[in-house]
């Protein structure tokens, strides 16, 4: 019966039979939580609907505030803020069992809430050595900063009127494949400061939208204290950030977001917390094991943060109800969680080089089970909501650097659950060969092994750079081909330098051949699809708190005299592949063609003909490439075009304005069974299509 669990796993990758032993531990470990929380909570979506209980609440029909909170370890328990002027005596909470349960009800005061919406108010305790404490609500859905102080504060959110969704969830049609913008609300603003919800509803999702993207991960929204943390650093986990605007703007962008079919992921982050005391979680009831593990084993040393104890009952509750709140009350469509090799591993994968040895993934020694049977409840959580809200499909990807085996496969296969990993070893890779050699030294062979090598049935997230390439110390693609001549010669109205004509052409190649060869899914990070000319850098101590860098120069794109709008075209134009024809979901391409000296690239996914010569000089007349299925073929996308910023070598139009076709010859070439003949110019790529399925 055991073994059942893990079969399919095993029928996919027979190798893991020799740790068999391990997957079935994880699974046991799992049903045993499932069944516990089942018996003592009615279900796991009830145990994940405690935000509806814990924290501070307000009952619309009888105006009363009742709040409850898990606080173990201490003497008294009280409820202050303005509405009783931080008197710590007036609203004691009441302990409600041994297990540190408290809870009060506050009645209306002339017939309105005793707390005014939008008031300040802490959590004050009488710790088991007798210290007064104040803390934030670990449940309080808002905090705004103070200047005067440099803390946030709890504030009670219970507007008159709350938003109200208008649009249903948008599923992603047969074809399509997850194409992931991720992006930054902060800085989705030409103008150095800090952009707001109703800003990116308005001025960013229409980009968005147009570039074909389906989905957008958005990062930083759990409040984080420190700006220039990029949102890692989370200190207020069912507080969106308040410095982009209120909860319910953020609610409108999700709602917009659906109108136009887009779907919108969480960048969750559940892999660690901020060591943040006044105004975070830690040491929160005055000691430093409050959902965390205590003493050396709760702290991350290269993170300086804490790391939660997934083994603990009520931390389990706060992670999971922290997922169903973010679905339920904001509409997100799914995670992506960070940090998850941290999470998977009692290492934390830090100083640790895997080699891809299965003994790295089962040794009980190394790896935590607690935390991925959490991420199992999380998955099963998200089935149980789909169950209840008519089917809604929800997507996790996961930020994982150790190619965990069943990572992405269900649970019902003996799977960890997730839908998609990110392939973080492709932008590594196009980094060293951009900084390391030349054109001419190009490896087609090792490019093409790093873009395809990913575990059979399991999907993968390809991305050619994201965020991490843009901060400042490092350099997105744009930056390695083209540099400081950005600055200067990206207008029409200078000359095309070698530089910028290099750096505009494999921008292009180097994103086609990722996007075609390199997952099931593709992710950009915002601006990087036109090439922003500028790093991203948040405001700290070390830049005078500036915030020229932390911005995205979409104006850019609108300058049609500035050669950015060609890298938008192209990208909008790579997106349309997937949209039109399917790329991203079907089966990996059949490559027939790696040329190492005249550095060409030929391979065919779902139909399409993909040819890159990545040659920085020689072309290509009358190149011959195989092709598996007979008939004519027209271009259905030219990186050289003019449109899209090219030199427009390939004339694809006869001269009556019809489309030339390239037929094709009963020929075997490169083990295809046909082959056609095409001009195929330097630093160019091209996509063709059979002429009678070109949309």
């Amino acid at each position: 019966m055991s073994k059942d669990l893990i079969k399919g796993a095993l029928d996919i990758d027979p190798w893991l039979e020799p740790y068999s032993a391990s997957l079935i531990s994880r699974q046991l470990q799992y049903h045993q939580w499932l069944e516990t929380l089942e018996k003592s909570e009615g279900s796991l979506f009830d145990f994940a609907s405690s935000y509806k209980k814990y924290g501070l609440h307000a009952d619309k029909a009888t105006k009363a505030i009742t709040i409850t909170e898990y606080i173990p370890d201490v003497q008294l328990v009280s409820l202050v803020g303005e509405f009783n002027g931080w008197d710590v005596d007036s609203h004691r909470l009441e302990k409600k069992n041994d297990f540190g349960l408290w809870q009060l009800t506050i009645e209306p005061v002339n017939g309105d809430y005793a707390i005014a919406h939008d008031s300040k108010y802490k959590i004050s305790m009488l710790t088991a050595a007798g210290e007064r404490i104040y803390r934030l609500d670990p449940w309080g859905t808002r905090a705004t900063f103070d200047k005067y102080t440099t803390l946030y504060e709890g504030r009670f959110w219970n507007p008159e009127l709350t938003y109200t969704f208008k649009h249903p969830r948008p599923h992603l049609n047969e074809v399509e494949g997850l194409k992931i913008y991720e992006a930054h609300v902060g800085i989705s603003s030409p103008e150095p400061k800090i952009a707001s919800y109703k800003e990116f509803t308005q001025n960013t999702l229409p980009v968005i939208h147009k570039l074909g993207y389906n989905t957008i991960q958005l990062m930083a929204i759990m409040e984080h204290a420190y700006y220039a943390s990029f949102g890692y650093q989370v200190t207020n986990f069912f507080s969106i950030s308040s410095r982009y605007g209120t909860p319910e703007e953020l609610k409108e962008l999700i709602d917009e977001a659906h109108r136009l079919g887009i779907r919108v992921l969480l960048d969750v982050v559940h892999s660690h917390s901020s060591k943040n005391v006044e105004d975070g979680l830690n040491n929160f009831n005055g000691t430093d094991h409050y959902l965390f593990h205590g003493g050396p084993k709760g702290n991350h040393d290269l993170w300086d943060s804490r790391l939660f104890n997934y083994s603990n009952y009520e931390t389990l509750r706060f992670l999971l109800s922290n997922l169903k709140f973010y679905v339920d009350v904001y509409g997100f469509d799914g995670f992506r969680f960070d940090g998850v090799t941290s999470m998977l591993y009692k290492h934390h994968g830090l100083s640790y080089g895997f080699s891809g040895d299965y003994n790295e993934y089962f040794n009980q020694d190394l790896v935590d089970n607690d935390a991925i049977t959490y991420l199992m409840l999380g998955h099963r959580l998200l089935e149980e909501i789909s169950e209840a809200d008519k089917g809604a499909l929800f997507t996790t990807v996961a930020e994982d650097v150790s190619g965990m085996p069943t990572l992405c496969l269900p649970i019902s296969k003996g799977g960890i659950g997730f839908d998609y990993r990110l392939s973080m070893a492709i932008p590594d890779m196009w980094i060293k060969i951009l900084k390391h050699l030349r054109d001419e030294e190009w490896d087609l062979g090792n490019i093409v092994f790093t873009l395809t090598n990913r575990r059979h049935g399991e999907k993968c997230i390809a991305y050619s750079e994201s965020h991490d390439q843009a901060l400042v110390g490092d350099k997105t693609l744009a930056f390695w081909l083209m540099d400081k001549e950005m600055y200067t010669n990206m207008s029409e109205l200078s000359p095309m330098t070698e530089t910028v004509s290099r750096g505009l052409a494999l921008h292009k190649m180097i994103r086609l051949v990722t996007f075609a060869l390199g997952g099931e899914g593709y992710l950009n990070f915002e601006g990087n699809e036109f090439g922003h000319p500028e790093w991203l850098d948040f405001p700290r101590e070390g830049n005078d708190d500036s915030y020229h860098y932390a911005r995205r120069q979409f104006n850019l794109i609108h300058d049609d005299l500035l050669r950015y709008k060609f890298l938008f075209r192209f990208d909008s134009a790579m997106l349309e592949l997937d949209t039109k024809y399917g790329v991203l979901l079907t089966p990996q391409a059949y490559i027939s063609l790696k040329h190492e000296i005249d550095k060409v690239l030929v391979f065919e996914r779902n139909g399409l003909l993909f040819i890159f010569n990545f040659h920085p000089t020689q072309s290509f007349p009358d190149y011959k490439v195989g092709v598996e299925a007979a008939g004519e073929y027209q271009i259905v996308l030219d990186s050289d075009s003019k449109e899209l910023g090219g030199f427009g070598r390939i004339n694809d139009l006869d001269s009556a304005g019809n489309k030339i076709s390239f037929p094709t010859l009963p020929e075997q070439w490169n083990n295809r069974s046909n082959a056609l003949f095409i001009y195929v110019p330097s630093r160019t790529a091209l996509v063709l299509q059979l002429k009678s399925k070109v949309k």
